[in-house]
């Protein structure tokens, strides 16, 4: 059952905004510029909390509207900042992407950029994605996903001008999900090359945010990620494997343009999921699981069976979005676990929230995390760094995830997927519960005719002569 909100405001908000997507995505993109069609607190504001989650500089733009702008002529400002970031940065790509106000007052991005095109036809060989993503509705999942279905509209061929599919046998299309940290994508990657395969990532976080050191001191443009040149090979791909339902309207959308026939994973975070990912591989490939995988399968099985103990009957309260609550919901199901609170920050249409295995979906803020956390016994939360106030609060151990994490250095390095991503996660949330007070720990006896602070302090001097012999 899917609960929507009652209230009139948010307290605490969960979601990041739709525009934090859409630029997210186009950071996964070489030598691109994200560029926020709105006011300059807005690609601030956004600009903060990608610095403090990556902890690297972030490439961001704005068009800097003010009230005047937004009146009198918005579209000034998307040419003006085009047409500076073409001269002075010479981009392979500039992602424009709406805000809420930018989309308040009306704005036809679509039109603008062909505006642009015949007036400056000199920077043709740019490409200029238009993205409309209000940050009013949706969160940084849905953002992501928009960017995603924008550039393959933009930039793929469609089927009737490209060649042939597979032309390409070795080379597999790959559509992720927001919710695989650039470790993950690092992981994926790996995983299929092993498989002698050539994987095209869209996008690739893990060549760009991965926070590797460059020659270069500063660019004002991405360092790494795909070339936008890649675009025009996706239909001659063997397969397009996709991560993530938040990824299947892209996928769709893809289809329709190459033909290329797909393959698709809700989650990776399970073995079950992992041993079906590899399986497909193989029948892609033609080649043999390589034994390395059935080492660290095994590895994940014995962790399964170390942890059971800590993490049967867990009752577990989480704040993501819809990709990532499934998920944990998955894992959490393979242990034996249960999510007695899950809170998502808007209900999007993929069917994701309905497949949870959860007595109900909360569509809210944190205050419903710690409301609903509370009334069910929650003993562990999972949730980014706005969630750890709510953990001091409630005195639960908290697993970070998702983004964005700000008090916690490598977070968004941190590998969740596949066999070894899964069995440290085991180990993690293990620890967790054995660190936390239980409910469940016996309390002390104090003798009927001895007073309590008579017994601790007799308790402190026995310990304090012990260390001093």
């Amino acid at each position: 059952m899917i609960t929507k909100r009652n209230k009139a405001l948010s307290v605490s908000p969960l979601k990041a905004s739709q525009p934090m997507g859409a630029a997210l995505a186009f950071l996964g993109m070489y030598h691109t510029m994200p560029m926020l069609h709105g006011s300059q607190g807005c690609t601030a504001f956004g600009k903060v909390f990608f610095v403090r989650h990556f902890r690297e500089p972030i490439p961001l733009q704005t068009t800097a509207l003010d009230q005047v702008g937004a009146i009198m002529n918005p579209d000034d400002n998307v040419m003006e900042g085009l047409k500076v970031i073409a001269e002075k940065n010479k981009p392979a790509m500039i992602g424009l992407i709406t805000t809420g106000l930018s989309e308040t007052e009306g704005t036809d991005v679509k039109r603008t950029v062909r505006e642009f095109r015949q007036q400056y036809p000199q920077f043709d060989n740019i490409a200029v994605v238009p993205v409309n993503t209000p940050d009013y509705k949706g969160c940084l999942e849905t953002g992501y996903s928009l960017a995603i279905q924008a550039m393959i509209e933009e930039l793929v061929p469609d089927s009737s001008e490209a060649p042939k599919v597979a032309q390409r046998q070795r080379q597999v299309n790959v559509l992720i999900s927001p919710s695989l940290t650039p470790s993950d994508v690092e992981v994926l990657k790996e995983t299929i090359e092993a498989f002698n395969l050539r994987p095209v990532m869209i996008p690739d976080l893990a060549d760009s945010m991965d926070g590797h050191l460059t020659e270069s001191r500063l660019n004002p443009l991405t360092i790494g990620g795909l070339a936008v040149s890649e675009f025009e090979t996706l239909g001659l791909a063997a397969a397009t494997i996709v991560i993530g339902a938040s990824m299947d309207k892209a996928a769709d959308m893809l289809h329709e343009k190459t033909t290329v026939p797909d393959y698709r994973f809700k989650t990776l975070m399970t073995m079950e999921a992992f041993d079906q990912f590899l399986m497909t591989l193989k029948e892609l490939s033609g080649a043999e699981i390589p034994d390395r995988f059935e080492r660290q399968r095994s590895q994940l099985q014995d962790a399964m069976l170390d942890t059971h103990f800590m993490l049967g009957q867990l009752r577990v309260a989480i704040a993501a979005d819809p990709d990532e609550l499934y998920n944990f919901n998955q894992l959490f199901k393979s242990m034996g676990a249960e999510i007695v609170t899950a809170i998502a920050p808007t209900h999007v249409h993929t069917g994701i929230l309905e497949q949870l295995d959860v007595p109900e979906v909360q569509i809210g803020d944190l205050e419903d995390l710690e409301k609903s956390a509370t009334e069910q016994k929650a003993q562990l939360l999972i949730g980014n760094s706005h969630v750890v106030e709510s953990a001091k609060r409630l005195e639960l151990p908290i697993l970070r995830a998702s983004f964005p994490q700000y008090d916690y250095v490598g977070g968004y390095q941190r590998t969740w997927i596949g066999y070894k991503g899964c069995r440290q996660t085991l180990f993690d949330l293990a620890n967790l519960v054995l660190h936390s007070p239980s409910e469940h720990e016996i309390e002390p006896y104090y003798a009927k005719y001895t007073q309590k602070e008579e017994y601790e302090h007799e308790s402190e001097q026995t310990l304090t002569r012990g260390v001093q012999h």
